[in-house]
């Protein structure tokens, strides 16, 4: 039985190697030459969106980690489905998806100015960043020079994505995966503490959790009592909630304030106290009122922006980010 477990061990520690190669590619300013206040240009585009729209800032940030899990941040997430191939986009965590609309402007802006240059991996990480800092959430760096993946695959989408009812065991593995390791799950599932969840993504907590009717012992009956009065049943798959009750609009520590009260919404936001590094850290977020959450971040949104990025002459600069060239 140790074999099977060699061969993966040895697979995560090749495809780690590869991943760090290819993010030794990406640069700050990577675009200063060839194209030119682009990045300026994707930052306009998303306050125009952001201004209008700051709910828009969750779905967009939701939708670079959702890229960059599946085959590494190269813009498959953008691909539209075809007669022949149902991409990522149509897989079930990604129907909710929203946002599309600004990174299709930014790259017709970008595509206007300077053609076939900037790749659509790179908005979409520009565009996570800056709808963020936008509503006054952290700012890190995004070094540039992703290229744009041609393969966009529905299944893998739905088996490499870590669903709302992971464990804490499953989280750690789909993290370390990729090359993310507890800290950064516990940081990233952070970015909660801004946006809303269908009610279906989390109902069974209350109303049939082990299959008999029951609710999950982990989570606060009062915040369960609430809940119901806004999701009538198990099967509501049209009823949204905030993700951190009153401060779904700020980007803040009071989700790790929730999680500790055993309020998190999703059982992957409960997990996060069945693990003594997770757990501690959550703690301390919510005792200190978050005072290193905005570092942290950064940091760990860097380090998941450099997943199974191409580079170099591998992928392609799509013109249009829904269609391969």
């Amino acid at each position: 039985m140790a074999f099977p477990r060699l061969i993966f061990q040895l697979m995560l520690v090749m495809f780690l190697a590869f991943n760090l190669c290819n993010a030794q590619g990406l640069k700050l300013g990577y675009y200063g030459k060839t194209c030119p206040g682009a990045e300026a240009i994707v930052k306009k585009t998303t306050a125009d969106y952001i201004s209008r729209a700051p709910t828009l800032a969750a779905p967009l940030l939701r939708m670079h980690f959702h890229d960059c899990f599946v085959r590494g941040c190269d813009g498959s997430v953008l691909l539209n489905s075809t007669k022949n191939n149902e991409a990522e986009r149509d897989a079930i965590p990604n129907q909710s998806l929203r946002g599309f609309q600004v990174i299709d402007a930014a790259k017709s802006e970008l595509e206007h100015k300077c053609p076939g240059v900037v790749s659509c991996a790179d908005i979409l990480a520009l565009v996570a960043r800056d709808a963020v800092s936008l509503i006054k959430g952290p700012y890190w760096k995004v070094p540039l020079g992703r290229r744009d993946g041609r393969v966009s695959n529905m299944l893998e989408a739905l088996f490499n994505l870590p669903p709302p009812f992971a464990n804490i065991t499953s989280l750690k593995a789909q993290f370390a995966s990729v090359g993310l390791n507890a800290k950064d799950l516990v940081v990233l599932s952070g970015a909660h503490t801004i946006g809303n969840a269908h009610c279906i993504s989390f109902t069974n907590r209350m109303y049939n959790f082990t299959g008999k009717g029951d609710a999950d012992p982990t989570m606060d009956p009062n915040y369960i009592a609430r809940l119901k009065r806004k999701c009538a049943s198990v099967n509501d798959v049209s009823t949204i909630v905030e993700m951190d009750p009153g401060s779904f609009k700020t980007f803040d520590e009071s989700y790790y304030t929730y999680v500790a009260k055993r309020r998190g919404l999703f059982q992957s936001d409960a997990a996060l106290l069945d693990d003594n590094e997770t757990k501690a850290y959550v703690k301390f977020q919510a005792m200190s009122h978050g005072s290193t959450f905005f570092k942290d971040f950064a940091e760990s949104m860097e380090k998941m922006g450099r997943i199974g990025v191409l580079t170099g002459k591998a992928g392609e600069i799509r013109k249009h980010c829904a269609f391969v060239n």
